[in-house]
């Protein structure tokens, strides 16, 4: 068809944003959207939505992929398999983290990182940095000078021996934020009273991955979310508390939030999903199958899974993620890196979640009816680009933005098995649970990445994103009386 208006015209879309459901044509040039209508004019290429719902795709603003360990560990997806797998489970944009490792520069560790990246990822991506040695060369030169070039977001973590920070350096890095217009992340746990309850259980031959659980209970995130909010409003600038599990540091982002402070929140499907029970019992076998679901902070009870889907409806969580981890279970580079005899606090943490996030809140949020789709777009896909300094190219059905979008398959049952996976991880934690809907086409800048569970996307076709300054992490100007 040589007279073809548009690259490719999606038919009778159903097409939803984080604040309008409409009907419409979607017609793309270039990769971008540039008409909304009906009865377009003819594209080069078709799609029959036939009435599904079109969202856009997915941004999951939290996930590992390829990050260098320090324990011998190696991260079972790379860029080529942590993208493939994103695509087919309908994101569009991943955000990684380039990890300063103690004892060197950041600016080695974002060059690392694009080394790693090379022309592996199928679907766009930006970087997030982690800050775990602000040196006064970090500080003063590389990360402000980072973040003029498009790394708008970056890490710290209040526990973790290799890269937390104490309050002194935190109040640093988070005045540089403040100085620079960047988005601070921060994983809030007590770092001291994890290696207390730690030391005491091991002494005690507590070592099962339930003791995980236990040595990490919910005060430890409690108390440092209170302490983090605290050095954010010293500084008089927003933060984002990442990963948040259970009531009491809810309680705390919602008290925070309450008065007026910048305090964004993200939770991720292991809080949703899963149960300190998911990390088995307390007698210790080879190979123990809880190690599957080490993660921190842990997943809790039943009741506290209520708590996060409140937060989620009542809008005190803006972001949901991934927080995809990945090592295989059964590999001696993944969860037994220390011996198939580990103990708990010897597990690399984190589960894989990038290509199952999406269908699972899809399904028991919307299709369940905790959830409006608004919301659910606001959450997994529009949020996250405001938050990061990547919409309205990312996050949006709209004229100018990127053709990302994803076709959905509702009212279907669908047993979630790794078997039918695209990530590198030898086991899913969500392995048997039903879902409703999961994503039947994904298109990344107008190309299809995947379609009916099937990857149809190549790697090199994904492009890093600098990000601007993201909205969220200004601080808000104060009135006078």
């Amino acid at each position: 068809m040589t007279d073809a208006t548009f690259d490719l015209v999606i038919r009778h879309a159903r097409c939803v944003t984080a604040a309008d459901t409409f009907d419409a044509d979607i017609g793309i040039i270039d990769g971008r959207i540039v008409a909304l209508g009906a009865q377009l004019a003819a594209g080069r290429e078709e799609i029959d939505a036939e009435g599904r719902y079109v969202l856009p795709g997915g941004v999951d603003g939290h996930c590992h992929l390829d990050q260098p360990m320090n324990d011998g560990s190696v991260m079972a997806d790379d860029f080529l398999s942590g993208t493939r797998s994103a695509a087919c489970g309908g994101t569009t944009t991943v955000i990684p983290f380039a990890c300063q490792m103690k004892g060197h520069s950041l600016r080695e560790a974002v060059d690392d990182y694009h080394r790693r990246a090379g022309d592996k990822a199928c679907i766009d991506y930006a970087f997030h940095l982690i800050v775990s040695d602000p040196t006064p060369e970090v500080l003063n030169e590389e990360l402000p000078a980072l973040i003029r070039e498009g790394y708008t977001s970056f890490k710290i973590y209040m526990t973790y021996d290799d890269l937390k920070l104490g309050d002194r350096e935190i109040l640093d890095v988070l005045s540089v934020a403040r100085a620079e217009g960047a988005m601070v992340m921060m994983h809030a746990e007590n770092s001291d009273c994890i290696a207390w309850l730690t030391e005491r259980l091991l002494a005690a031959g507590k070592t099962a991955p339930a003791y995980h659980a236990a040595s990490r209970p919910m005060l430890v995130e409690r108390e440092a979310t209170h302490r983090a909010i605290a050095l954010a409003e010293l500084v008089d600038v927003p933060i984002l508390i990442v990963h948040v599990s259970g009531r009491e540091a809810v309680a705390q982002i919602q008290w925070a939030q309450a008065q007026g402070l910048q305090v964004y929140a993200e939770t991720c499907p292991q809080y949703l999903f899963l149960t300190a029970a998911d990390l088995g019992l307390d007698e210790h076998t080879h190979h123990h199958p809880g190690a599957k679901c080490i993660c921190s902070p842990p997943p809790r009870d039943a009741a506290n899974q209520q708590v996060i889907w409140d937060g989620l409806q009542s809008g005190s969580f803006a972001v949901f993620s991934s927080d995809h981890a990945p090592f295989r279970f059964d590999d001696p580079q993944g969860k037994f890196v220390a011996g198939e005899d580990a103990a708990f606090n010897q597990i690399p943490n984190g589960i894989p979640g990038l290509e199952t996030r999406l269908a699972l809140l899809f399904s028991a949020g919307v299709l369940g009816g905790r959830l409006d789709i608004h919301d659910f777009v606001a959450l997994t896909s529009t949020n996250v680009a405001k938050m990061y300094g990547l919409y309205p190219r990312k996050g949006s059905i709209a004229i100018g933005a990127d053709a990302d979008l994803v076709i959905w398959d509702t009212g279907i049952a669908r047993t979630i098995r790794n078997a039918d996976l695209h990530h590198d991880v030898d086991y899913t934690p969500y392995e048997g649970q039903t879902v409703s809907a999961w994503p039947r086409t994904t298109l990344s800048r107008g190309k299809v990445v995947a379609d009916s569970g099937q990857f149809l996307g190549k790697s090199g076709h994904g492009q890093f994103l600098p990000c601007n300054l993201p909205t969220p992490a200004r601080p808000r100007v104060r009135g006078t009386r």
